[in-house]
């Protein structure tokens, strides 16, 4: 299970709303209240991870809904983001988005920095690639490390997203600029067991990711990881009556993110597409939906370098993290970054219902419970012409990729429609994909 998550403290704030009938305002079929001005939500980020130390620090998030004409779509969204591990992986993220900065334009920025000390690496073209989950067992026999699916990456990105209309409100473009600064290395075990005790000390040994760079499969000009410079152009067509969780609708779109040599990409231009339908279908008027998502993300051309390879490309994320097949934002139980390739599928399909509705303290407050089906698989391989490399049948066999599931459910809170504390649990249906993860964070997944 995964172990880094937010505390619920919305949670334990709406558990005392609900139990103080004195601040409670029943609804009984009437509209809620129209916001205006501006509002936020907080979640602290606290937790602890053996390998990682203790996390600390938080999000907000700020909308402003003017005079309340647009609610519950808001005018302008900040979200800022500040989280520490004492081991030295932590997030840093600053958000924007709005469609009342300029005239007929929708202007979305994003500014981030992350450090992670042991980020997840499985290889490429999921069952292919053999997971061992004894290797990380310091109980048993056959132990490596828990660091050996694992290794160091920083990243700064920038993304500045333009949506303007190209046939009524419905049907828009996309446009967008972005530069991101990867860096890679193997994981600074040193760093990691400062403070251990000599019996709790991982073990300094090869991981994957240091395999596949001896073997030639992650090359020496990509290894160290490098800068990709883009742009994305696309279309979407969006009917949805309310974005943060529609009960109707349709959100299409096709997006090609291209980042050319001549941008400053080196020896790694190329460029690739994602194809989006996301439905939303209502089952029980204002109370039960089903959501689906499907979705492929391809190469066209070029050379992807390898730590591209899992940047999950779309017109609008509110999610720091971008990382996939696998974890919070895609295949929800699997390992994140289980499934990676030069071309993957996926899809959600999720039941949402909406059980519990107040206005408390003036704030409009839903609770609700999601269950879902996720699958993905890699339909175009990544190449492997590593010399050798077939002899490694412990590591890497050929035609074993097949479709990953997961099943699970969730919990949902939700404040003015738009701020909305979410838990889910998945679990895979096969082994191979891990054993399950719990996620705590902000809204629907799509």
């Amino acid at each position: 299970m995964h172990k880094n998550m937010y505390l619920p403290a919305g949670l334990m704030v709406l558990a005392f709303f609900l139990s103080s009938p004195n601040n409670m305002t029943a609804q009984n079929g009437e509209a809620e209240p129209a916001k205006t001005g501006w509002t936020f939500g907080a979640l602290p980020a606290i937790s602890f991870n053996s390998d990682l130390g203790f996390q600390y620090g938080g999000l907000v998030n700020l909308y402003h809904f003017g005079d309340g004409s647009s609610y519950p779509q808001y005018q302008h969204s900040i979200y800022a983001e500040v989280s520490r591990y004492t081991k030295g992986s932590g997030v840093n993220r600053l958000f924007y988005d709005s469609e009342y900065l300029l005239t007929n334009l929708r202007v979305t920025a994003d500014l981030s920095y992350f450090t992670e000390k042991a980020l997840d690496f499985y290889g490429f073209n999921g069952y292919n690639a053999i997971y061992n989950a004894i290797w990380e067992d310091d109980s048993d026999n056959d132990y490596r490390s828990r660091m050996f699916y694992r290794h160091e990456r920083n990243m700064f990105r920038f993304t500045l997203d333009f949506q303007g209309q190209l046939a009524g409100r419905h049907m828009r473009w996309i446009g967008g600029i972005g530069l991101m600064s990867t860096g890679i290395a193997p994981v600074d075990i040193d760093a990691l067991n400062d403070g251990r005790d000599p019996g709790e000390l991982l073990p300094d040994t090869p991981g994957l990711y240091d395999l596949y760079v001896g073997s030639g499969i992650i090359t020496p000009g990509e290894k160290d990881g490098g800068n990709t410079h883009h742009f994305k152009l696309g279309v979407v067509y969006d009917t949805r009556d309310n974005e943060p969780n529609p009960m109707t609708g349709i959100w299409s779109e096709a997006v090609v993110f291209a980042a050319p040599g001549f941008m400053g990409s080196g020896d790694y231009g190329y460029s690739r597409i994602s194809l989006t339908h996301r439905q939303y279908l209502t089952l029980i008027e204002n109370d039960l939906s089903f959501a689906y998502r499907l979705n492929y993300q391809g190469t066209l051309g070029g050379e992807v370098p390898f730590y591209m390879l899992p940047y999950m490309i779309n017109s609008f994320s509110l999610s720091s993290n971008t990382d996939g097949l696998g974890g919070s934002r895609t295949v929800r139980g699997m390992l994140r970054n289980r499934v990676v390739g030069e071309g993957m599928v996926f899809g959600n399909f999720e039941l949402r219902w909406k059980f519990y509705r107040k206005v408390i303290f003036n704030q409009n407050i839903y609770l609700a419970l999601n269950s879902f089906m996720d699958a993905g698989q890699v339909v175009n391989q990544r190449k492997i012409n590593a010399p050798g490399w077939e002899e490694m049948d412990n590591l890497y066999r050929e035609s074993e990729e097949s479709l990953h599931m997961t099943l699970g459910g969730g919990f949902r809170a939700a404040m003015n429609e738009n701020f909305i504390l979410a838990i889910d649990y998945g679990k895979p249906l096969d082994e191979r994909d891990g054993g399950g993860g719990l996620y705590i964070g902000l809204n629907y997944l799509f």
